[in-house]
């Protein structure tokens, strides 16, 4: 790799894409293209296919997906399903076509079945049922971790997948309808601070136990992987360290200020019992993760609370 060489970022704009575009141009690389849905629709293959014709990239880097939490998948789950196979199969496909030497797939641990063994191997995707609750999007992104392990196979090609677990920070996504859990319990702790310390409702029971990893420490595990071979497929990206929600819940209350009381509605679903990860692989080859739970979720609200007044609600 060269600093000069030119690299692709699909989904520049969001979270992930805009933290890896500053880490790499933090590194000193100089040719980063990106482009916006309204320049270029990845569901469109021709479209995709003519932007990869003109610009051949050395290399690719897929973030762009649709994403959203429990109710946005059980809402919509053909959009989940199908455009995010669009998305990643008019990615993977032209860049196969023009030569394209490395390609980075980006995914999810939703991957893993439901009740898999903790903490999660590399090695159990496909072994048991999903998570009924975000099925869809864990199926495209399970045909994305094949198409790159196929093109790897058959063409000798460097593609491969990195899984990260449950993501959050600076751009993420704070609308209630369709975020995540951890900015979704930043935004309705800080507006029930602002109504007086009003009590807060959270979905389930509060016992599932999850994973957190920084943004920025997933663009550091990009960059990484892009200056070092890896020698497999699939690789879990994450902190090897989880909590319960309640916990979580109690982190983001004390962070925020709110002093109101916390309500959990045990009728709402609760999702995966527990989604821990096993970097081993990841670690072996070389990366780990630094941030801290605890600064990486004041770093988080610092950065709402100079940007709240700018969202706009995610419309699907």
């Amino acid at each position: 790799m060269q600093k000069s060489s030119k690299i692709y970022i699909a989904g520049h704009n969001g979270m992930v894409g805009s933290a890896i575009w500053r880490n790499l141009t933090a590194k000193g690389y100089t040719n980063l293209i990106g482009k916006s849905s309204k320049e270029l629709d990845l569901r469109n293959q021709q479209a995709v296919g003519d932007f990869f014709q003109n610009e051949k990239p050395y290399v690719v880097i897929d973030a762009a997906a649709r994403v959203g939490g429990i109710l946005a998948n059980n809402d919509f789950p053909y959009q989940f399903l199908m455009e995010n196979m669009q998305i990643q199969n008019n990615l993977l496909d032209a860049s196969l076509q023009v030569n394209v030497e490395k390609f980075i797939f980006l995914g999810s641990s939703c991957i893993y079945p439901k009740l898999a063994p903790q903490p999660l191997k590399e090695e159990y995707l496909l072994t048991d049922a999903l998570e009924p609750t975000n099925e869809w999007y864990a199926i495209a992104k399970i045909t994305g971790v094949k198409a790159c392990e196929a093109i790897r196979k058959q063409f000798n090609k460097d593609y491969f997948s990195l899984m990260p677990t449950n993501l959050y920070g600076s751009n993420d996504n704070f609308d209630l309808h369709t975020s995540h859990v951890l900015p979704a319990m930043i935004r309705k702790f800080h507006e029930a601070k602002l109504n007086g310390h009003t009590p807060v409702t959270l979905w389930g029971s509060g016992t599932p136990k999850r994973e957190f990893l920084h943004v920025e420490d997933l663009a550091d595990a990009v960059v990484y992987s892009i200056e070092n071979k890896l020698e497999e497929n699939l690789f879990n990206v994450g902190t090897g360290v989880d909590l319960s929600i309640k916990e979580l819940a109690e982190i983001i209350q004390e962070t925020v200020g709110h002093t109101g009381e916390i309500i959990w509605d045990a009728s709402k679903p609760d999702g995966t019992p527990r989604k821990l990860m096993d970097v081993s692989k990841m670690s072996n080859a070389g990366w780990i993760a630094k941030i801290k739970l605890e600064d990486g979720i004041r770093r988080t609200y610092t950065w709402f609370l100079e940007n709240v007044n700018s969202f706009k609600e995610v419309k699907i």
